[in-house]
């Protein structure tokens, strides 16, 4: 089982190498990602260009693909960028955003993951069933489902695409090739934050640069974003100041801060 001292290890490693994580991601959360990611020591970009990406993926050490105001031209860029990444063997994190909510969405979402074989796919509990069962709504971009719900089209994917897959909501599952892994770490507050989820995937994104234990890197990435979410709802009085807290608690963060506050259990 993954330990509070290996995802210090892994965090401080993030630190020591700032590893630089290519986004191709949506408006709506581009300045809380990458305020997330240069809090935790790694260096984010936003680059969507169809003319540029292949270039930015082949000094990035992971490409984070999030399609959340998702439109054809991004949809050639995450292509373009995914097929630079698996030439160069540089992990591949998807955020299906919303799939399930429209055709074309779980479409693209499906067709990302067929193809390029992700090494993460980070999805609430709604958007992975969609993908691994072929079925079922979103309410837009948020679940209508409680995470435990999607545990078995979340093995489906495992077993369909060979990567990683992370459930998040209450409880944070992450389901690999060893099996499942429940993150419990996390705060209701959280929900009303605009961007979190997607700010995870990037986080996933972050630590999958510095381990090649993929199903270590986001059990890893999303410990490290519940407990600071727990430690930033101390402080907060609502939202607007849960988010300020939140990027301060990542980049405070202590190793004793994630041995004694992280809560995983081996399924």
């Amino acid at each position: 089982m993954v330990t509070g001292e290996d995802i210090w290890m892994d965090f401080s490693a993030v630190r020591e190498n700032c590893p630089l994580i290519h986004n191709i991601t949506n408006y709506v959360v581009m300045n809380t990602t990458a305020n997330a990611l240069l809090a935790i020591g790694a260096s984010p970009v936003m680059a969507h260009a169809e003319e540029e990406v292949a270039d930015m993926v082949s000094i990035a050490k992971a490409l984070v693909i999030n399609i959340g105001t998702l439109s054809g031209h991004w949809v050639k860029s995450m292509v373009k960028a995914a097929e630079r990444a698996r030439e160069m063997n540089i992990p591949i994190v998807v955020d299906p955003v919303g799939a399930g909510a429209t055709p074309f969405r779980t479409q693209v979402a499906l067709e990302l993951i067929e193809e390029f074989s992700p090494a993460i796919i980070r999805g609430n509990p709604s958007e992975i069933i969609s993908l691994g069962m072929e079925r079922g709504k979103t309410k837009g971009v948020d679940s209508t489902e409680p995470s435990h719900r999607a545990l078995e089209a979340a093995a489906r994917l495992v077993e369909k695409t060979g990567a990683v897959v992370c459930v998040s909501g209450e409880i944070d599952y992450i389901i690999g090739s060893r099996g499942k892994t429940a993150v419990k770490n996390g705060h209701p507050l959280m929900t009303r934050v605009t961007g979190l989820g997607c700010t995870a995937t990037a986080l996933c994104g972050a630590f999958a640069a510095v381990t090649p234990d993929f199903e270590r890197a986001a059990i890893g990435a999303m410990a490290v974003m519940g407990i600071a979410g727990e430690m930033a709802a101390i402080k907060a009085q609502g939202p607007g100041s849960m988010q300020m807290h939140f990027l301060d608690c990542l980049y405070q963060m202590t190793e004793q801060d994630i041995v004694m506050r992280v809560k995983i259990e081996s399924l």
